[in-house]
């Protein structure tokens, strides 16, 4: 039975493992910045590509080979870099694929710190982006421009979870030369398989569910060795790299990932219900319920609705903090994809550094609150809440 044949719950567990000459049952923790050589010939075939090998920690370690090894198992994808967090994973991304002069289609859903990215830093070397409907995918045929290279976007959204049809984009985007990159974030793996759907690239902040104990940063680009070779080019250099322990406590998070996004995602289901019937909200946001306006694609595309939900109070802002305020065992973080359910208030935190227009244009209000549906019992977490929500 070959490594293909695996089970999510399998590759999880044991995909990329490669054991050292002690034989150790847990993969082991490479922690060298270099690696020594047989010979200066052996030097040299190495440096050059000639001898696969360990080389230079910054671009080459165990450790990390075995993460990449195991996410591109679950992904379906031909080769992963990993790298210091999400944001170097887009960055690398980014840089990988364009030059001066490129232009992306993007959507206006987007996480705030992606958004500060394309206006503020890669417009710099002469990239632009333009922003389009997360779903209406006449919007991205329209944006395409001559130079259009990248198409971008997050399925689910932050913090809505609007939903985009992936392959329906990805037929666009194949219609016009440009590659498909998606953030595969909320979802990961176990939930959806971009790739397979027609993307081109994905795209993970390994700091959120690939972890799910909120314990270190980490990020990876997913496609084929064709589309990332540039991308290990920009790492190889520029060096934004992932350490070999984050690695491994990656691999350690990975091995539990099956487990966690169901359980994430039964308690999101239940909480959003209860949230939809509770006559202070205004409105919720979750995939998983009939009345969001994607949910039969999201069935579709994903196989449940994730861990995240999002819901208007009715009151506006001064509402929105007092829900959050008043809460006692949630944590008041923008973090999320961990074993403890988080809560924040999207339009002062994760979306705060974004133009007031652009957090209009993406849906964000001010009584807007993402929760980040944890482990903890679901009774439990309807309790917090309802302190707040109950004034």
């Amino acid at each position: 039975m070959s490594e293909q044949d695996y089970q999510p719950e399998t590759l999880g567990v044991r995909a990329g493992t490669v054991r050292s000459q002690f034989g150790e049952h847990s993969e082991a923790m490479f922690l060298t910045s270099s690696f020594v050589f047989e010979s200066a010939a052996q030097a040299a075939k190495r440096f050059i590509g000639e001898e696969p090998g360990n080389i230079y920690a910054r671009f080459t370690n165990p450790t990390v080979t075995m993460f990449e090894e195991r996410l591109a198992a679950l992904e379906g994808a031909e080769q992963c870099i990993a790298t210091a967090s999400g944001m170097s994973a887009i960055l690398a991304c980014v840089m990988g694929v364009l030059k001066a002069g490129d232009h992306i289609v993007a959507s206006v859903s987007l996480f705030g710190a992606t958004v500060n990215l394309f206006n503020n830093i890669i417009k710099k070397f002469g990239v632009e982006t333009s922003y389009v409907s997360a779903t209406d995918v006449a919007e991205w045929q329209a944006a395409v421009r001559p130079n259009t290279k990248l198409f971008f976007l997050e399925t689910p959204s932050n913090p809505l979870t609007e939903i985009s049809d992936i392959a329906a984009i990805a037929a666009v985007a194949k219609g016009c030369g440009a590659l498909l990159a998606v953030d595969n974030c909320f979802c990961t793996p176990i939930l959806q398989q971009p790739l397979k759907l027609g993307a081109d690239i994905v795209i993970h902040s390994a700091t959120k569910y690939l972890d799910g104990q909120g314990r270190v940063l980490g990020g990876a680009v997913l496609g084929s060795k064709k589309n990332l070779e540039g991308v290990y080019g920009f790492l190889r250099t520029a060096g934004p790299t992932m350490s070999a322990f984050n690695a491994w406590v990656f691999l350690k998070g990975m091995e539990t990932l099956k487990l966690r996004m169901d359980a994430h995602s039964a308690n999101a289901l239940e909480l959003a219900r209860w949230l939809e019937a509770h006559p202070n909200v205004a409105r919720v946001f979750y995939p998983g319920l009939p009345s969001h306006p994607q949910h039969a694609l999201a069935m579709r595309q994903q196989k449940t609705g994730g861990g995240i939900v999002a819901f208007e109070v009715k009151g506006g802002k001064e509402a929105a903090w007092r829900v959050i305020d008043s809460t006692s065992m949630l944590s008041i973080t923008a973090n999320l994809g961990d074993t403890r359910t988080t809560i924040c208030h999207s339009a002062s935190t994760t979306h705060a550094r974004i133009t007031p227009e652009a957090r209009a244009a993406a849906g964000i209000s001010d009584g807007l609150i993402r929760i980040g549906v944890g482990l903890e019992a679901i009774e439990d977490i309807k309790a917090d809440l309802a302190r707040g929500l109950n004034q």
